[in-house]
């Protein structure tokens, strides 16, 4: 089992390398991929170390998969050079998401939809990720009908620039390259991607849009704020929701505790609700705060919380991974999952 990580060196690459060896993915062969500045460099998997290689050393060693994390414009030129060798890839950027022809998967939810001829899976926004692993249950049961989301993003999201000006800053420092218009640490910036006209940010509109695909419900009416703030352990939201039919707050609770990734922290006498600081370095989705919304019928409140860099990118990408390899949808890899 040939498995190609390309953005290797990023921050979101070394979670996935991490994830890898967590999850014992049946890894024969591990090809690190970066820039050409990181090309020579070494890293280590799995107890060994490896010499990063290029683009396109990468794609003459025709791995059977290759997860990507190394932004957009890298994912649409060179994707589909790895898909034309024959190779998988699970992209982790926003190119691909909202392609007709390519799925956007979350495993717990759609990887039924996968099959073998699908070369380019795209992996959903991270905010996205958590937020409807949280839904999907309650929207078989209820029927979504309306989102307010806010969200609560660590500066992770945005990278290591990001995490390195909100450093700098809590060391009294100007940063020397700031990833934001403004000072982040002791500060709320809302303010997620790039404006667009219409007033809504990019990592706004993607929660409309890639929700929507996911639960393969288009009519669901979504407005969404997102908004940085300075923490490291995870992405948190804050969502109303309002269903087509009338609910139980009890079995609202045993849906969600039923549905595999999710963790209940709902416990207000103890003082027990999910927190970014607790979410860090785990690949659940926790969820609290459940309350019923009294100002309009058939509505709830939650409050979602995951680690941003894990079930919300490497720990995603990995679940797709071995759903693949579990279900032999990789071509000509019989002999492969012999032993998973």
């Amino acid at each position: 089992m040939k498995v190609a990580v390309v953005g290797v060196t990023g921050l979101v690459g070394g979670v996935m390398r991490q994830v890898l060896e967590e999850h014992k993915f049946p890894v024969t062969e591990f090809i690190p991929v970066a820039s050409a500045r990181s090309v020579g460099k070494t890293i280590h998997f799995n107890g060994r170390e490896y010499t990063v290689v290029s683009m396109d050393d990468a794609i003459k060693m025709r791995p059977h998969i290759a997860i990507f994390s190394a932004g957009g414009k890298t994912s649409l030129e060179h994707a589909p050079r790895f898909a034309a060798v024959g190779t998988t890839v699970v992209d982790n950027s926003s190119a691909w998401r909202m392609y007709d022809d390519k799925k956007l998967v979350v495993p717990e939810i759609n990887a039924h939809l996968l099959t073998e001829n699908d070369k380019i899976i795209a992996n959903p926004n991270c905010s996205t990720i958590q937020m409807v692993l949280a839904l999907a249950p309650l929207h078989k049961k209820y029927g979504i009908k309306r989102l307010v989301i806010s969200t609560y993003q660590a500066v992770t999201g945005t990278g290591v620039q990001a995490v390195s000006q909100m450093q700098e800053e809590r060391e009294g420092k100007t940063a020397a390259s700031p990833a934001y218009p403004h000072p982040i640490d002791l500060n709320c910036i809302p303010h997620g991607g790039s404006f667009q006209e219409d007033g809504y940010t990019t990592e706004e509109t993607k929660l409309v849009h890639e929700t929507r695909k996911i639960l393969g419900a288009p009519d669901i009416r979504i407005t969404a704020t997102v908004v940085r703030i300075p923490v490291y352990g995870g992405h948190s939201e804050s969502v109303n929701v309002e269903f087509e039919r009338d609910f139980d707050l009890d079995e609202v609770r045993k849906l969600l505790e039923a549905e595999p990734g999710i963790t209940i922290q709902d416990d207000a006498d103890n003082n027990v609700y999910p927190m970014p600081l607790f979410s860090k370095d785990k690949d659940d989705v926790f969820v609290g705060r459940l309350r019923r919304d009294f100002s309009q019928p058939n509505s709830l409140n939650m409050w979602i919380v995951s680690d941003n860099l894990r079930k919300g990118a490497a720990t995603n990408a990995v679940q797709i991974a071995q759903y693949l390899v579990e279900n032999n949808l990789l071509v000509g890899d019989a002999e492969l999952v012999a032993g998973v």
